[in-house]
């Protein structure tokens, strides 16, 4: 091996759009100049790929900036993305931080990093976001498994909490043959899942003149690919006809994640949401008309502004009556520049990790409910390459965690399998079928 190469390591924070970003920033570093090795080993650069929608995201970043330090002292540190974008200067007097890079600039991080030498001060290329159209195309293929495709980005939503606009600028997106084309890239290398990712992706094809159906339509025909999931995808732009395809299409998986963050019709006005819960309610049951064991997940912002203990129990009693499989919780984090940090009537931090674990525990027993459903099910497990405890895990169609005793012959593989009940970890039994 040539001895002279850099070793580079690369940390994600955040979501899947960050991970499938990420991915294509590693790939874009020369393997004539640069080895690529695991975060938690030395290495002589670092890049942070960084996220910005809640204050935990924030200090997530600084502790991995100040790990990556005490592993190699001597290496260059580089912190690119939301994070990045939005505080320049603060990441930037962060000890130890050597490079800043944008939202845009990220994607040229090995040009910078090539010839790159520490200085007494870090520098910054973190510019406003110029060129509202710019999309770069990004896929991750570091997991045999699936693989995270980027097919929109940025937002022109004003949700009064959100700081991803001003970090990601303007909704937009390739053409759908480019997106199909970097779907084959992903099929020649052997993976069977794509779950298709972006910043707010039922909003595909404002700069192009499509929709997200007729992506979708047009993705289910790429050979080697036999499963897409949709990630999160707002209650507003999840369609009767996404709907009615995704019941119809084999490869379309039964699994939707829709955010709601409050069940208070109040609270939604004050987020500046584009819905009231009613129209949520609408499309939970539109999607459980067709698809009766789908699994759907929901985003809850707890300790808005404003929110009163009986807003809270509005949104409890709301969520205690939906069809849902589990629920992501968040505890309301104030984003500088953004509408909501300067409003009123602000819930205290104690009251809302309260509202938070009640919240947490309606979700798991929302949870143990979806799996009892399916326990004697048939259903498909696309397992995991991983070997955990002395099992192999993978997730089915309507996104349960499944585990049965370890075979490497079932690894990156779609099986059939028979749910015969639920383990201690909370994950379902499986038996082959087949």
């Amino acid at each position: 091996m040539d001895i002279t190469k850099k070793k580079v390591a690369f940390h994600t924070l955040g979501c899947k759009l960050n991970f499938a970003e990420t991915s294509t920033i590693s790939r874009s570093f020369p393997e004539d100049q640069f080895e690529r090795v695991p975060s938690g080993s030395k290495a002589d650069i670092y890049v942070i790929n960084t996220c910005s929608v809640t204050d935990t995201a924030d200090r997530k970043c600084r502790q991995a900036i100040k790990k990556f330090i005490h592993q190699s002292p001597d290496a260059i540190i580089a912190v690119v993305g939301c994070y990045a974008q939005l505080n320049p200067d603060e990441i930037a007097s962060i000890p130890g931080v050597d490079l800043v890079l944008g939202t845009s600039e990220k994607f040229d991080a090995a040009r910078y990093l090539e010839n790159f030498k520490k200085k007494d001060a870090p520098e910054i290329y973190s510019c406003s976001i110029s060129l509202p159209d710019a999309f770069f195309p990004s896929f991750s293929a570091g997991d045999r498994t699936r693989s995270f495709l980027k097919v929109q980005d940025g937002c022109d939503y004003k949700c009064s909490y959100c700081t991803i606009p001003a970090a990601r600028g303007k909704s937009r997106n390739q053409d759908i043959k480019s997106i199909r084309e970097e779907a084959e890239k992903i099929a020649l290398k052997g993976i069977k899942e794509i779950v298709i990712t972006g910043v707010n992706i039922g909003d595909f094809g404002k700069t192009t003149g499509d929709t997200f159906v007729s992506l979708m339509r047009e993705l289910i025909k790429v050979e080697g690919i036999e499963r897409y999931r949709i990630s999160s995808i707002e209650p507003n732009l999840l369609t009767d006809e996404l709907i009615e395809m995704s019941s119809t299409s084999r490869k379309i998986l039964p699994h939707f994640h829709i955010p709601l963050q409050s069940g208070s019709d109040k609270i939604l006005g004050l987020m500046r949401r584009r819905y009231r819960r009613e129209l949520f309610a609408d499309r939970i049951t539109a999607v459980k008309n067709k698809m009766p064991l789908a699994g759907i997940g929901a985003d809850v912002i707890v300790g808005f502004p404003g929110e009163s203990d009986h807003d809270f129990e509005d949104t409890f009693s709301f969520l205690t009556g939906m069809d849902l499989s589990y629920l992501h919780v968040f505890n309301f984090s104030e984003r500088p520049g953004t509408p909501a940090t300067s409003m009123k009537e602000k819930v205290p931090f104690r009251l809302r990790e309260e509202r938070s674990k009640r919240l947490i525990a309606l979700s798991d027993r929302k949870h143990e409910e979806f799996c009892k459903m399916n326990i004697g099910l048939t259903n498909e497990v696309l397992f995991e390459h991983s070997k955990r405890e002395g099992m192999i895990t993978g997730f089915t169609s309507n996104y349960l965690s499944a585990a049965m005793p370890w075979n490497p012959m079932l690894a990156g593989k779609i099986s059939k399998v028979k749910l015969t009940g639920i383990d201690n970890s909370g994950r379902m039994k499986a038996v082959l079928t087949d």
